[in-house]
C-alpha cells in the first residue's frame, strides 16, 4: 500500500511539472495584448453588406524583417460560433520599411483580433483585451478614407476621413479628378465628431451630377499637421466611385 501511494504522488508530481512546462512554453512563443511593436491593425472598412452580415476590409501593419511573416484576422461570424481567421496577403511595403497586409472577412457580430506569426513565435493585436468591433476605421494609420457604401446622391458624394488628432491646428482636403488626372481640384473637409478612440472623423461633399464614366473620377485625401503632409490614396493606386455611386 505505501508503494502504491508514493508511486501515485510521484505520478501526479510528474504530471504537474510536465504541465507547468507547457504553460512556460506557450507563454515563451505567444504575445497577447494591444498594438505591439511587431504587429497592429491599420485600418479597416465595411466593403459590403447584406442581409444583416458585413464584409469587413482590414489592413494590418508588421514592422519587422523576419523570413517567414504569416498575418491572420481572428474573427468572430457569429455568437455561439467557434472563431475563425482569414489569412491576409501582402499589399506593400511602405517608405520606413513596414509592411502592409489585407485581410477579408464576413460576421453578424463584427468582433476580430489581429494574429501575426513570425520566427516561431505568435504575436496578437486584439486593442487592448477589447478585440476590435468594426467601429474602428483607422487604427495606426494617419488618415484613412472611410468608405460609406452606396450613393445615391451624386451631386453630394461624401467623402469621409478618419484621421490621428496629431494636433488642434490642421487642414484636411480631398484631391480629386473627374477625367482621369487631366485635371484635378481640391476640397477642404471639416471636422465632424471625434470617434470613440479619439480619432477625429472629417467630412465633405462633391457634385458628381455631370460626370458619368466612373473609371474617370478618383480620389485621394490629404491630412496636414505640423508641416507635414499624410495621404490617404488607396497605397498609391487612389480611391474611385465604380462601387460607390448607385445609378
Amino acid at each position: 500500500m505505501t508503494k502504491t501511494r508514493k508511486s501515485t504522488k510521484i505520478a501526479a508530481l510528474v504530471l504537474t511539472l510536465a504541465m507547468v512546462c507547457s504553460m512556460f512554453c506557450i507563454i515563451g512563443v505567444t504575445h497577447a495584448g494591444a498594438a505591439t511593436q511587431r504587429v497592429s491593425m491599420y485600418s479597416s472598412n465595411v466593403n459590403f453588406s447584406k442581409y444583416g452580415a458585413e464584409t469587413y476590409e482590414v489592413y494590418v501593419k508588421t514592422n519587422d524583417n523576419a523570413s517567414d511573416q504569416q498575418v491572420y484576422v481572428h474573427y468572430n461570424y457569429m455568437d455561439n460560433m467557434d472563431w475563425k481567421d482569414s489569412k491576409a496577403s501582402y499589399v506593400t511595403t511602405l517608405e520606413d520599411g513596414s509592411k502592409i497586409w489585407k485581410a477579408m472577412f464576413s460576421s453578424f457580430n463584427a468582433q476580430y483580433a489581429i494574429k501575426y506569426i513570425a520566427d516561431g513565435e505568435t504575436f496578437w493585436d486584439n486593442n487592448n483585451g477589447k478585440n476590435y468591433d468594426g467601429t474602428e476605421a483607422a487604427g495606426v494609420a494617419p488618415v484613412v478614407s472611410e468608405r460609406l457604401g452606396y450613393q445615391y446622391d451624386k451631386s453630394n458624394f461624401k467623402v469621409n476621413a478618419v484621421l490621428q488628432n496629431y494636433a488642434y491646428n490642421k487642414s484636411v482636403f480631398v484631391r480629386y479628378t473627374t477625367d482621369g488626372w487631366k485635371s484635378y481640384n481640391d476640397k477642404a473637409l471639416n471636422y465632424s465628431k471625434t470617434n470613440a478612440n479619439g480619432t477625429e472623423t472629417w467630412t465633405t461633399g462633391l457634385n458628381l451630377a455631370n460626370y458619368s464614366n466612373a473609371s474617370d473620377f478618383q480620389y485621394a485625401i490629404c491630412y496636414r499637421v505640423y508641416g507635414t503632409e499624410y495621404w490617404a490614396n488607396n497605397f498609391g493606386k487612389n480611391y474611385d466611385g465604380l462601387y460607390y455611386i448607385h445609378h
